[in-house]
């Protein structure tokens, strides 16, 4: 069954399962509406809601399907916009990740070279890829963007997420977490942003039967409970969606209420961060498929700053799993690509097949 017809209708407004090869670009009036716009919710509605881009996902699958063996590299990693092209495809060939959820990608913008970065990523590693836009960026990007790029224009404006795969795309669907608006009524006016924060899922087939992944971004403009909201939202969708397969969730959790020193609160990360909760009632483990360390860094440029923490998790449910992983996300000569590590962990759906320590 499609996950139009098993999300039922009207149940769930905020999934969206509509695929085109390629998103339409917004029109240049809605750039000049939004200069006008008052900073309501109702005028963010009025501008996104029925925009195309934010309507559907783009979907490609890879150039040539390899069956998979039984053993399967899950990769997740924010790419903080991804913008450094041939050191971003070495990462993850050097993963050998047979699935990467992949978030903070550009398409269309200035500051990463107008180029459309998980396309180009799927390209070079021979992927396909599922895409959707999480905003429009009305301008060039944070304060040093703005600096670096000032003079620029962005080609299209879109800022999103991205599951990549080696195995074929069966069906795709994007997930809003929260009802959108918070980067159009709180931040600076370079900044702006019409959007939801989201979550891209497919259902993808492997060698042992089809399994469902998930790329999520929550809100870094949050605190503890509105993250857990977020994963109770994204949770509801996910089991709708799943119908009892295997499932895999991994991203950017905004996970900023652990400290650094995981010794503090390993052993019971939901006193923290209450979404640790929802997710183990919901039947997902965390604690084989990640390590302990922060998945933070500092870019060329001296910023971010420590105190870092681990803001980057993958959860599991129905699947065996091995060698849980947090990657370095540097260049050859050991500059950072991104401010977050990639993070990785080997998984099978039959816990009887495969040689975890082989791969």
């Amino acid at each position: 069954m499609s996950f139009a017809k098993r999300l039922g209708g009207s149940l769930f407004p905020h999934v969206v399962t509509s695929a085109v090869p390629a998103l339409p670009k917004p029109p240049a009036t809605l750039f000049e509406e939004a200069e006008r716009a008052e900073l309501t919710r109702a005028e963010h509605d009025r501008l996104a809601l029925d925009l195309p881009a934010f309507n559907a996902l783009e979907v490609k699958g890879a150039p040539a399907v390899t069956p998979p063996g039984p053993v399967l590299r899950i990769a997740a990693w924010n790419a903080e916009r991804l913008k450094h092209r041939a050191a971003s495809a070495a990462l993850v060939a050097a993963t050998a990740a047979d699935v990467l959820l992949l978030t903070e990608t550009d398409c269309g913008m200035a500051r990463s070279g107008n180029r459309h970065t998980a396309a180009d990523l799927a390209a070079d590693c021979g992927m396909g890829y599922a895409y959707g836009v999480e905003f429009v960026e009305l301008g060039l990007g944070d304060d040093r963007e703005r600096r670096w790029h000032r003079g620029e224009s962005n080609r299209t404006g879109f800022h999103g997420n991205a599951l990549l795969s080696r195995l074929p795309i069966e069906d795709a669907a994007l997930i809003r977490l929260d009802d959108g608006a918070v980067w159009w009524l709180d931040a600076p006016k370079g900044q702006r942003r019409l959007g939801w924060r989201m979550a891209i899922a497919a259902r993808l087939a492997a060698a042992s039967g089809p399994f469902l992944a998930v790329s999520v971004h929550l809100e870094s403009k949050s605190d503890p409970a509105d993250r857990a909201r977020q994963v109770a939202r994204l949770l509801a969708s996910v089991d709708r969606l799943a119908d009892g397969l295997p499932v895999v969730i991994g991203g950017d959790f905004n996970t900023k209420a652990l400290d650094a020193d995981a010794a503090l609160w390993w052993d019971d990360p939901a006193a923290h961060e209450p979404l640790f909760a929802a997710m183990a009632a919901s039947g997902f483990d965390w604690r084989g498929s990640n390590t302990r360390d922060v998945t933070m860094r500092t870019l060329p440029d001296g910023k971010p700053q420590p105190p870092f923490h681990r803001l980057d998790w993958l959860f599991t449910r129905g699947l065996s799993v091995r060698g849980p992983a947090t990657v370095p996300a540097v260049d050859e000569a050991g500059a950072a690509i991104s401010d977050h590590d990639l993070i990785a962990m080997r998984v099978s759906l039959d816990e009887s097949a495969g040689d975890f320590a082989s791969r």
